[in-house]
């Protein structure tokens, strides 16, 4: 018989602040005689909250306060209270993430949330779980092909490129509704540092306190789409690439086929132009039409997105329980884990006929998991062999050792989680290499996907397997 949850999505974004919730449907899909394996049989989102400006107060800080309440009134509306909730993700994204109080703001939302999954959301992040919620990660699995979506916000634009269902890479731009701010009058209240620079360059007639100039903003508006076009390779190199880069661009070699965009601006790319361009006071109208008569639209086919404004929120955090395999290896000290965001590699990356490329991969999509310059805990993720040789398990370890060499340094945990059976050869082999009493959990019979989270409980069943909590954020 399904067991329903009830889960909460809340996303603190540049631009807006919303809630999602949705009831998760769980289900034992095993039969009688094997292990339980839980799934997510149905899930439903049941209320879509208003949409609040995110409240910024004078000294650039979040404000906590306003968020916390706006959060109480929607559940009121939904006629839900927060002793119901039983799991949830708050995502903090965008420009408000570089926020001091951040992590304040998450902590004070977090019994909100049941056990929220996400706290802060960087670039990388941010733009796997826009992707996901777009469809766009859908699309590429169905079809058996690569997209790109672009989440437009109000400070960034995510990117992510996917291939059959795989994430290819991600990147992120300074470009975005919000960087202009203009009141009832037109007069502009805020330039964001970085286009200052290029206005300033440009010679525009672009000022604080003054009207704006349409001419000159359209100037401005065709420098940042040109970059986004120059970021699937199409049209010349502008000048202001580089600056425009929030942490990397997106490398792939790969043929793009298909986008799609989501985000408040995605909105305004395809509606019709409104008679009041600055009614959000920004110029995020605007930036979605021109984005609609860029080269993106003219040289690749453009998906629709299921989500565009809520693609991130309605990514919310779901349970889905699982029973390590009984071949595996751990230091018991380490254990319990929580909320470990998972890397997985791509199949192509895993099985590649040069095992020693895939340190330098995995170090690079460390990257992803960074904030603020601190590397996170992370469960690195590998299909694995299904008959391994003895030799191939030998370098196998070494390889891993030698990519999460940093987490290594930091003396973290290092979490492997295999779906093959090969979990206690690997770990008998990684602690043959670690140094000694090393913490580590080498686990197998595990299905995790990259966007997902994992807690790992303390071992049951005399200490033969490990209870395992798949958190993957759900998208409608």
């Amino acid at each position: 018989m399904a067991e329903k949850l009830l889960s909460v999505g809340i996303d603190i974004g540049t631009s807006t602040t919303q809630l999602v919730l949705s009831e998760l449907y769980i289900e034992n899909m095993a039969s009688a005689f094997t292990i339980p394996r839980i799934s997510i049989t149905d899930k439903k989102v049941i209320y879509k909250s208003d949409i609040l400006f995110t409240p910024i107060l004078e000294n650039n800080l979040i404000d906590s306060e306003k968020i916390t309440k706006f959060v109480e009134e929607q559940y009121q509306k939904a006629k839900i209270s927060k002793k119901d909730i039983q799991t949830g993700a708050i995502i903090i994204t965008g420009e408000t993430v570089r926020k001091e109080n951040a992590r304040i703001v998450a902590e004070a939302l977090s019994g909100f949330a049941g056990d929220f999954v996400v706290a802060t959301a960087g670039p990388d992040l941010e733009s796997i779980i826009a992707g996901k919620g777009a469809g766009t990660h859908s699309y590429s699995t169905r079809y058996h092909t690569t997209t790109v979506n672009f989440d437009v916000g109000g400070g960034t634009t995510n990117m992510v490129c996917f291939h059959d269902g795989d994430i290819v890479d991600t990147g992120c731009f300074d470009i975005g509704g919000r960087l202009i701010k203009v009141n009832k009058q037109e007069e502009i209240t805020y330039i964001s540092p970085k286009l200052t620079q290029i206005i300033k360059k440009e010679g525009l007639q672009l000022r604080l306190h003054s009207k704006i100039d349409l001419t000159d903003l359209n100037k401005l508006l065709s420098i940042m789409v040109q970059v986004l076009e120059n970021s699937l390779g199409v049209g010349k190199k502008s000048p202001y690439y580089d600056l425009l880069i929030t942490n990397k661009d997106l490398q792939t070699e790969r043929k793009i086929e298909y986008i799609s965009f989501s985000g408040g601006v995605a909105d305004y790319i395809e509606s019709g132009i409104s008679q009041d361009v600055f009614k959000y006071g920004d110029i995020g109208i605007l930036l979605g039409k021109k984005i609609a008569g860029s080269k993106l639209y003219n040289q690749f086919e453009v998906i629709p997105s299921v989500e565009t404004i809520r693609a991130t929120v309605v990514g919310a955090g779901s349970h889905t329980t699982d029973i390590s395999g009984s071949t595996i290896t751990y230091k018991e000290h380490v254990l319990p884990l929580q909320n470990i965001p998972v890397l997985k590699l791509s199949q192509e990356e895993e099985h590649t006929d040069d095992l020693s490329v895939l340190p330098e991969i995995i170090e690079s999509k460390l990257n992803w998991f960074e904030m603020e310059g601190e590397q996170q805990i992370i469960g690195l993720a590998l299909d694995g062999a299904r008959n391994p040789s003895y030799l191939y398990i030998q370098d196998l370890a070494n390889v891993l050792i030698k990519g999460l060499q940093k987490v290594i340094d930091k003396k973290d945990p290092l979490v492997i989680l295999l779906k093959e059976d090969m979990a206690k050869a690997l770990g008998h082999s990684l602690y043959a290499q670690l140094p000694k009493d090393y913490p580590f959990v080498c686990i197998d019979s595990i299905h995790v996907r990259n966007g997902d989270y994992i807690d790992i409980g303390n071992p049951i069943g005399d200490g033969s397997v490990l209870p395992i909590v798949v958190k993957t954020l759900v998208f409608n």
